[in-house]
């Protein structure tokens, strides 16, 4: 599937949900920057005019995102971050960001809106279990799905991640690739292709 980088007013209004006439009017009025086919009345709209529109309107992204999903790593251990936004990376189908404690990760999904934070439990500063729960006591995010992720924890402390919002939890030492595999899973992707 190639992505498209223009779009009419019909297509982008099917992706920001709303009608035909609005995205006219908002890009008459300025609002929505676009172009017109020369010699014609046509009015097209490139995707990053379009996602800026969205971005600045409050509307959901994910419908024009290059397709790529937001991932937020969170963990103190920098080793294991710079591994694991390698193999996010080199996937291709992710936007990575990382954070090193849970003040850090708090602002930043409130900033980046991941689709997904991959969350190291036993961070300096605030608990994972502590983070989730912020996570999903906020309703703009309730879509943001959890992976957590720790070295040492017992069974009912894995209960209680998931009571507070967790979506999946994995013990470490892990390999990444299983890690990318079940995150992937988690945002209802296709498995990565392993073997690269």
């Amino acid at each position: 599937m190639t992505k498209k980088t223009v779009f009419t007013t019909g297509e982008a209004a099917k992706i920001c949900k709303v009608s035909q006439q609005t995205i006219i009017r908002c890009f008459d009025n300025g609002t929505l920057k676009g172009f017109r086919v020369p010699g014609s009345r046509f009015r097209r709209i490139p995707r990053d005019q379009l996602y800026v529109f969205m971005r600045d309107n409050g509307i959901p992204t994910d419908a024009l995102e290059s397709g790529k999903r937001k991932v937020l790593l969170v963990d103190d251990d920098v080793e294991l971050v710079e591994l694991m936004q390698d193999v996010f990376s080199r996937d291709g189908r992710f936007d990575v960001r990382t954070a090193n404690n849970g003040f850090n990760a708090g602002m930043m999904i409130l900033e980046f809106e991941p689709d997904l934070v991959v969350l190291d439990v036993m961070l300096p500063d605030i608990n994972g279990r502590e983070v989730c729960a912020r996570v999903r006591g906020d309703s703009g995010l309730e879509a943001v799905k959890i992976m957590c992720i720790s070295g040492m924890i017992e069974q009912e402390k894995i209960e209680d991640l998931r009571k507070a919002g967790a979506n999946d939890f994995m013990n470490k030492p892990f390999a990444v690739e299983d890690l990318l595999n079940r995150c992937c899973e988690l945002l209802d992707m296709e498995r990565a292709a392993t073997g690269t």
